[in-house]
């Protein structure tokens, strides 16, 4: 097993998920390919699950992480909830079968047809951050004939100590309502007819790999449940967002058991142990449970860098161009003789169009490789642009192997365009 990769080993030489030859499946479903792991996911899940037994919980997988229907499916079927962003994401959980009622509905700029949607669904609660959000919420709600339940997300002003990009916690985030104003804010929730306050929500950044920003986090939550309830509010459950990270290359993440762990026992010792816990994880469900696999196109040297040109791009994979990101890369087949230092590049006709930066490999035309921990943020992220195709997508489960997203086909790329008859 590789680190951070479950059920990612080599058998032979040949690179393996869950026992099925990486390169194989490349050959079966062309690439660029998306592969993974079904029982890496689940294993995922259990972990919250076992650590949150005998608790009253719900965790809400944070879709956006990856929303192939099979995906949703997987969580669906291990008791895990959804926290959406878009009235899309909730179509896709309806898609998969799921549950509304064990939806959480997040997100800073909710139309009033998102509200409409949601609402008419009856999902669990809407996370609800700034007060004209309240307010166009509690008109649509009205103007249905229902009730909307809400949480108020929280900013606390808590660093998470990750990419810029991917902070959501700090005061100059746009995300969730400031901690000094929260209160207010609640209050104002409270005299509106078309709502119902039901919980807190928190949710500080992404890829945390340390669990002092949550424990900041929550004692500050904890600080507004006690002010809330003090003014007559009744907080019913505790929302800590997710954002765990997980091993891309040195990183060593606490476990979700850990996490969740420290968690129980903070609101244990705060008096707290008696609300319901949600949590929303994304990245640590999926992350490492995927890989994208690409063909090598041609290896170019130049002056200055080797490059390694694949058929993947950044249209597949957005990370690297992004947030900088790293990723491992190993070549799927192992061959003989000594490796060179490439940059994996792209066809996309930016100089970003890079997958990884320096890597040694012994790679020829023809060889197949595999971009490590691409569950999460990855084929979610993918467009067209180039007029590219988006990736097919396979899951392993056990001996079986499925196709869970066939590739675009060309045409679809311009389906919904006209010309002009003139």
């Amino acid at each position: 097993m590789l680190p951070g990769a479950p059920h990612l080993a080599r058998q032979g030489g040949e690179l393996c998920l869950e026992g099925h030859a990486l390169s194989a499946l490349a050959r079966q479903f062309g690439t660029p390919l998306y592969v993974y792991s079904r029982q890496a996911m689940r294993d995922a899940a259990q972990q919250y699950q076992r650590a949150l037994q005998g608790r009253r919980h719900l965790v809400c997988y944070a879709m956006k992480a990856n929303s192939n229907l099979a995906v949703l499916q997987t969580f669906a079927q291990a008791g895990c909830g959804f926290d959406i962003v878009s009235g899309g994401e909730l179509l896709r959980v309806l898609a998969a079968g799921a549950d509304p009622a064990k939806v959480v509905f997040s997100g800073v700029g909710k139309t009033r047809a998102e509200m409409q949607q949601a609402l008419l669904a009856a999902v669990r609660c809407f996370n609800v951050e700034s007060i004209p959000e309240l307010d166009r919420l509690n008109e649509v709600a009205l103007s249905l004939g229902r009730t909307a339940p809400v949480s108020l997300r929280v900013n606390p002003d808590v660093d998470a100590g990750t990419h810029p990009y991917i902070s959501t916690g700090l005061k100059g985030n746009k995300f969730g309502i400031a901690h000094d104003q929260a209160l207010a804010t609640y209050r104002h929730a409270a005299t509106l007819a078309g709502l119902k306050v039901v919980g807190i929500d928190c949710h500080i950044g992404s890829q945390i790999t340390q669990l002092a920003p949550f424990l900041d986090a929550l004692d500050r939550v904890l600080d507004l449940v006690e002010a809330v309830e003090a003014a007559g509010i009744t907080i019913e459950h505790v929302d800590v967002g997710g954002g765990l990270g997980i091993a891309y290359q040195a990183e060593v993440p606490p476990d979700a058991g850990q996490m969740v762990q420290q968690v129980l026992a903070r609101l244990d010792q705060r008096g707290h142990g008696h609300r319901e816990l949600l949590l929303e994880p994304g990245r640590s469900l999926v992350g490492n449970a995927g890989v994208l696999l690409t063909e090598v196109q041609y290896l170019k040297p130049a002056e200055a860098k080797n490059f390694c040109i694949v058929d993947a791009a950044m249209n597949d994979l957005m990370r690297p161009a992004l947030y900088q990101a790293w990723m491992g890369v190993e070549a799927c087949t192992l061959r003989d003789g000594p490796a060179s230092v490439y940059d994996v590049v792209g066809p996309v006709c930016e100089s970003s169009d890079w997958l990884a930066r320096d890597r040694e490999l012994q790679v020829l035309p023809g060889d197949v490789l595999a971009i490590l921990s691409a569950g999460a943020y990855s084929m979610t992220m993918a467009g067209n642009y180039n007029s590219r195709s988006r990736p097919a997508e396979v899951m392993v489960d056990g001996d079986q192997v499925h196709l869970v997203r066939e590739r675009d086909e060309p045409a679809s790329l311009f389906a919904g365009e006209h010309l002009i008859n003139r």
